[in-house]
């Protein structure tokens, strides 16, 4: 897709602030000295069982690439693929009725949508936020010397996986679900406070993925410490017995030769890293000076963050894995 999105024509307008060369969560587009719009869209196929709870994590993620901009929600419109003469119109309310309730609580004006019959079910917004032209948080700002934060658990796309197959346990569920569920609002206004110097979430590229297009764009090295991560529970026993996305392989594939990992770092360990996020946390750069801060600040708001890395000048490799703890 890459190579597809490669060929289309660039944009020359003067007010794109964030367009599609960075790879960054959601466009930004200047509407006056004041005012920025921010603009995304995701949906995709259900990631649980429930389908009042798949509306609600397809919202949270559809906003997420807002805040991730540390930009402010305020319209989306609905993307509905239902295969309703299968399902039922009932379930098909349902996904929509949590949505709605997901947008209802974050203040998000819910103007429309467009719905189309498809064998394959699929759900998700477009989502419209704004944000001050000159405090958009990019992909594209990270500092050397910079350290590196993750703000949830790792693994929703294997225990999704294991869901299918019915090999999750319900704790590995529950964990998941709930991680998908937490909004990544409280981090937005964090980051905005503090001023960070970048910040993605992490979503269907996996941690590696993101990272990659993070440090790409901001044209320096990221080195990411395995034994800081944190995955939900069951995750590891999952891929030891051979439970993983399609997009373990093709992430790796994306990666290429763009990522060094150390020798101790296991091929579990790596396969986390790879693992597409639904509705993931935050990876940001920020100054070291503030890192203690935003930690305490993350924590005190409920988000179980840790620091997981640092922003080193450009090597051979735009990513580095190391073993061991920072």
């Amino acid at each position: 897709m890459a190579q597809v999105l490669s060929q289309l024509p660039k944009t020359n307008d003067k007010r794109v602030i964030v367009g599609p060369s960075t790879s960054d969560d959601a466009g930004v587009y200047e509407l006056s000295s004041e005012v920025a719009l921010v603009q995304t869209v995701d949906f995709f196929t259900p990631v649980v069982d429930d389908p009042y709870l798949f509306g609600k994590i397809a919202a949270v993620n559809s906003l997420s690439d807002v805040w991730a901009m540390g930009a402010e929600p305020i319209t989306a419109l609905s993307i509905a693929a239902f295969p309703i003469k299968t399902v039922g119109a009932e379930l098909c309310t349902e996904i929509l009725r949590g949505g709605a309730q997901i947008l209802a609580e974050h203040g998000v004006a819910l103007l429309g949508g467009h719905t189309v019959e498809d064998e394959q079910l699929k759900f998700g917004y477009a989502v419209t936020g704004i944000v001050h032209p000159k405090k958009v948080i990019t992909n594209a700002g990270a500092k050397v010397g910079d350290a590196l934060v993750l703000t949830k658990r790792l693994g929703t796309g294997i225990i999704s996986s294991a869901l299918k197959r019915k090999k999750a346990s319900q704790e590995a569920i529950e964990a998941a679900t709930a991680s998908m569920l937490q909004p990544n609002k409280a981090v937005a206004k964090i980051m905005q406070q503090l001023q960070v110097n970048a910040a993605t979430d992490i979503t269907g590229f996996g941690l590696l993925g993101h990272a990659f297009q993070m440090a790409k764009a901001s044209k320096v090295t990221l080195k990411i410490y395995s034994e800081k991560l944190l995955a939900l529970p069951q995750v590891f026993e999952l891929l030891a017995d051979g439970i993983k996305t399609k997009a373990d392989r093709t992430n790796s594939e994306y990666l290429g030769d763009a990522v060094e990992f150390a020798a101790k770092v296991d091929v579990l360990t790596r396969s986390l890293m790879l693992d597409p996020q639904t509705s993931g946390g935050m990876l940001v750069s920020l100054a070291k000076d503030k890192l203690e801060k935003f930690l305490t600040e993350l924590h005190t708001a409920g988000v179980e963050a840790t620091e997981c890395g640092e922003v080193l000048p450009l090597e051979d490799k735009l990513l580095k894995v190391e073993y061991g703890k920072i």
